[in-house]
């Protein structure tokens, strides 16, 4: 007699159209329900989810969670909001003080764009969050991900969310087989992300989304048999699970190489305030000058001191070096010494300041890395070291 095929393993077999029809999968309301289930046994302890009701902490928590992960935002968002408690003391602070906290979190773009969010809350909204998606769009820094997630959770709107472990999820819920950046398919899995929501708790709803991202649906090697969507996910039930997302095209990264000038009067170093925009934009960096393509290593050094607002001469030779990875770009930064020789004020935007981690403006981790070096070689007589970052 010939042994019968698994129901499961012929399903596996079975190719998918990348436009695989999907209502019947969102009009299954147990969805929801398996979900918010698991999610009530399972969730993190996690701050911000102590004020749930609180827009102002959900506002700070979404911020500093974009493309940041959680154990990296922890410590952070707990220094940050007892620094600045409420929208309104946040609003009234100088960016300095913003940026200083952020320190080392990285795409310090937010902290600028926060810091004027609650500005413009406190002028337009009389401090008080906005509870609509399209209001909460108006902010700076906020697109519709960010506002949804606000609105969800501290208000309990009906608005869906989508970020990276959400698009995951329900793209091996669907089988979907595209490309998640092509605008067919977000806009598909936008409205998949809606139609799943349910009549209440859609805040928690939408967090229980992004846990199961977060913990079970991982990119690589995801927990299905621990997974309460298992039996409505296609990807797993065909198993297309390791093919779905499809892996993106890795981008080209491109070198740069950096001369910095770290230039000592008495116990301070000169720091140099980087533009509005661009890279580190806003910051507090040491001083620095691209090597430009074929150019020596003495005329980039030349270069970069005359470019200092104080009387001064390098050292002929870096005494360190720092690399800094970056999406697409790999920084490698070679430090020179110097002591000024003269002791004016120098012109905004050059300050003297203590290389101390408490000094009153933020810098990137590259330049905390730098100064972490500076430190090294100044107490051990040793030959100059590398210091990476990534």
């Amino acid at each position: 007699m010939p042994q019968r095929t698994p129901a499961n393993k012929t399903r596996a077999n079975r190719r998918l159209p990348a436009t695989d029809p999907w209502p019947s999968l969102l009009a299954a309301r147990p969805i929801s329900q398996r979900l918010l289930h698991w999610y009530d046994r399972n969730r993190r302890d996690l701050p911000w989810r102590r004020h749930a009701d609180d827009p102002y902490a959900q506002l700070l928590a979404e911020f500093m969670l974009q493309q940041t992960q959680v154990n990296t935002v922890l410590n952070y968002y707990e220094r940050f909001i007892k620094r600045f408690p409420t929208v309104g003391s946040l609003a009234a602070a100088d960016l300095d003080d913003v940026l200083t906290l952020w320190s080392g979190l990285g795409y310090y773009s937010r902290a600028r764009n926060l810091h004027a969010a609650a500005r413009r809350i406190v002028e337009q909204h009389g401090g008080t969050v906005p509870q609509a998606v399209d209001e909460l769009m108006t902010l700076p820094g906020i697109g519709r991900y960010t506002a949804g997630a606000i609105a969800s959770i501290a208000y309990g709107a009906r608005a869906p969310v989508l970020d990276g472990n959400v698009i995951r999820v329900l793209m091996r819920l669907l089988a979907m087989t595209d490309d998640p950046k092509s605008p067919t398919a977000r806009s598909r899995l936008w409205e998949c992300a809606e139609s799943l929501l349910p009549r209440k708790r859609c805040g928690d709803f939408n967090q229980a989304l992004m846990e199961l991202g977060a913990t079970l649906c991982s990119p690589r090697a995801p927990s299905c048999d621990a997974c309460p969507l298992r039996q409505s996910c296609r990807a797993h039930l065909r198993g297309l699970t390791g093919r779905i997302p499809p892996p993106a095209a890795r981008a080209r990264v491109l070198s740069q190489r950096m001369l910095v000038a770290a230039v000592r009067k008495d116990h301070e170093l000169l720091f140099v305030q980087r533009p509005a925009s661009g890279l580190w934009a806003g910051l507090w960096e040491l001083p620095c000058e691209q090597v430009m393509d074929g150019e020596s290593l003495d005329k980039a050094r030349g270069r970069l001191q005359a470019n200092l607002p104080i009387r001064c001469r390098l050292s002929r030779s870096p005494i360190g070096i720092v690399t800094r990875q970056l999406t697409h770009r790999r920084i490698t930064f070679e430090i020179f010494t110097g002591t000024a020789r003269d002791g004016h004020r120098p012109p905004r935007p050059w300050r003297w300041m203590s290389p101390s981690p408490n000094r009153r403006g933020g810098t990137s981790r590259a330049c905390e890395a730098m100064i972490e070096l500076l430190e090294a070689r100044q107490a051990l007589a040793n030959p100059a070291k590398t210091i990476k970052k990534s």
